[in-house]
């Protein structure tokens, strides 16, 4: 089976058949000796394999987020292009489009190099957004964000491992940007760290031990206290939701990940919105 045909095919599939493709195709990315690849030591994106976390991820997009080939996407932290380097295989070449944005330059750089030659319905822009360990020197606080997109210009807006380094007013912000930028009826594919009860209490006692979360004051935030601030940010449970609602947005899964010592194909907790507006 061609990527092409996996890309196009527009007749409805059985679970059974397109769970096979989409299999099929996170395989096709890991064994792919031509897509392009950092170095190890250029990858400031999070730990695990380059190339198999873009392949698991991309499976979560298609089987979670619903992600269809003719998607315009957007890319919110970007980073250098782990999330868009898998998405090259499955995107429409005509149809499908994708943009990423980052506050870091060299990610940014090593994309627009490597990437948008062999792709060039990918796009790659530097968003100077201040962040006190990403980029302290920016110029654009995260309180007062504007993203360069149109109203209504994305379909899908993936968010993974972005609220897990923001602050809640940012966080307000950043969601409600999204809000704008979708269309109606699309999606947002977002992770993060819930701290409901079990997570709080490590009732499993197999939580990450590096995510010994506590809460910070009243809350809803939950900070490490051995790890900058900003290293890893977790939220009361409700947060979230009721922040995703008051974008505009309607959480339609919330799935609990491994982090917590409970048994999960992910490891962060994954939340997929849609924007359910009129478009007006």
């Amino acid at each position: 089976m061609s990527e092409i045909a996996l890309r196009q095919e527009s007749t409805p599939a059985s679970a059974p058949a397109r769970e096979d493709r989409v299999e099929w195709l996170q395989d096709a990315v890991l064994r792919n000796r031509f897509l392009p690849q950092p170095a190890p030591d250029s990858v400031f994106v999070g730990d695990g394999d380059f190339k198999a976390v873009g392949a698991e991820f991309l499976g979560h997009f298609i089987r979670m987020g619903g992600l269809l080939p003719e998607s315009r996407v957007l890319d919110i932290g970007c980073g250098i292009g782990r999330m868009a380097v898998p998405l090259t295989q499955y995107l429409d070449f005509e149809k499908g489009r994708y943009s990423g944005i980052d506050p870091v330059e060299g990610g940014i750089a090593w994309c627009r190099r490597f990437v948008t030659p062999a792709y060039p319905n990918f796009a790659f822009q530097r968003v100077d957004i201040a962040h006190d360990l990403y980029n302290p020197q920016g110029k654009i606080s995260g309180k007062a964000l504007k993203l360069p997109y149109a109203d209504r210009h994305f379909d899908f807006v993936i968010m993974t491992s972005i609220v897990t380094h923001l602050p809640p007013d940012e966080v307000l912000v950043y969601l409600s940007e999204i809000g704008r930028l979708l269309r109606p009826g699309g999606r947002l594919f977002m992770t993060a760290f819930v701290v409901d009860s079990v997570a709080a209490a490590n009732e499993t006692g197999r939580r990450d031990p590096r995510l010994a979360f506590q809460r910070d004051g009243d809350g809803p935030c939950w900070f490490v206290p051995e790890l900058p601030r900003l290293a890893a940010v977790g939220f009361d449970d409700g947060f979230l939701d009721g922040a995703l609602g008051r974008a505009g947005l309607t959480a339609i899964t919330k799935s609990l990940g491994s982090w917590r010592g409970q048994a999960a194909d992910h490891y962060q907790d994954v939340f997929v919105a849609e924007q359910r507006g009129s478009g007006a």
